[in-house]
């Protein structure tokens, strides 16, 4: 028996390891679940992360919560650019 419900991860950040620890953090928060890929070598090869290049780390949702984690991704961002 298969099913196929359509639910996928989707990627919603991608960034140095702080960057995305933070962005979990802040989706955890609002009550999305969500998880990280690459921490590892975001971590231990943080000269090689550049956000959405080489290295970054990324934070991944359910597809369920993508409308949802890129209000909350919108909003970090934004506030990162006024600073």
């Amino acid at each position: 028996m298969k099913t196929d419900n359509g639910i996928k991860p989707v990627e919603v950040f991608a960034g140095t390891a702080v960057q995305a620890t933070l962005v979990k953090s802040l989706l955890e928060n609002a009550e999305i679940a969500a998880y990280l890929k690459d921490e590892f070598s975001g971590t231990l090869y943080p000269w090689h992360t550049t956000p959405g290049g080489i290295g970054a780390v990324k934070v991944f949702v359910s597809s369920v919560d993508q409308e949802k984690a890129g209000i909350v991704v919108d909003e970090y961002e934004s506030n990162m650019k006024k600073d």
